[in-house]
């Protein structure tokens, strides 16, 4: 079942988020001596990332990884590598021989071809034989897309073995994207999505309702998903 958090702000929400993250990469180090942590872009996911940063000790022994990235080379303000460069996370409190970026600037095909590559040679299986992340962090779109996999997408019907995505059509600007597969993000122990404002609490409640292409977001694993949103976020009747 789907753990869901409501706080009063976005800068609680980062807050709730951190620890949570803390958590899950202390339990992982303790358990297999090692943790893999994904990103995401986005404003409350950046929040979350300056405040992690403030802890190195928290991220020990992890290796940071995408769930997905925009075609654009490392220094541009797009870049989901250089939010988390920015925030003091990559390169920072992580040394940069431990973090795992997507090489946007190879374009869609080549760039998801490297990283599923990379993914297979260095993070274990599962049952399954998909690699097995300990935590994904993920946004919610005002239209329920999660990663780089938009809604009735092609790419949300991928084979099941298909770690990485090649995007060439997105609705959002740049087109050009790379993103991990539904398969993988199903695989992970964990993933925690983050909402914040008025504006993502429909793509919330379709989230929570039946499973649907139409809203990427609802095809996660609800039992291994925690969702953290500030009050306006939340579903249901809109604040006063």
């Amino acid at each position: 079942m789907t753990s869901l958090t409501t706080c009063a702000d976005a800068g609680t929400v980062a807050e709730r988020a951190a620890l949570h993250v803390a958590a899950v990469l202390e339990r992982a180090r303790a358990e297999r001596g090692v943790a893999h942590l994904a990103l995401s872009g986005g404003t409350t996911p950046g929040l979350t990332y300056e405040l992690l940063a403030r802890q190195p000790v928290d991220l020990a022994d992890t290796r940071l990884w995408f769930a997905d990235e925009r075609c654009v080379g490392p220094q541009d303000e797009e870049s989901n590598y250089h939010l988390a460069v920015q925030t003091g996370l990559a390169g920072g409190a992580v040394p940069e021989e431990r973090v795992n970026r997507m090489e946007g600037e190879l374009g869609p095909r080549e760039g998801a071809e490297r990283y599923s590559e990379l993914l297979a040679a260095t993070v274990e299986p599962g049952a399954g034989s998909l690699p097995v992340l300990d935590l994904v962090i993920l946004g919610i779109g005002p239209d329920g897309h999660v990663a780089s996999l938009f809604p009735s997408s092609p790419a949300l019907r991928a084979p099941e073995d298909q770690l990485c995505l090649g995007v060439d059509d997105s609705p959002k600007p740049p087109p050009e994207r790379i993103t991990l597969s539904l398969s993988v993000l199903r695989a992970a122990r964990g993933c925690l999505l983050l909402a914040t404002g008025a504006g993502k609490a429909d793509a919330v409640d379709a989230m929570l309702g039946e499973p649907s292409q139409h809203v990427p977001a609802s095809l996660l694993r609800r039992e291994r998903l925690t969702v953290i949103l500030d009050d306006a976020a939340a579903p249901g009747d809109p604040p006063r």
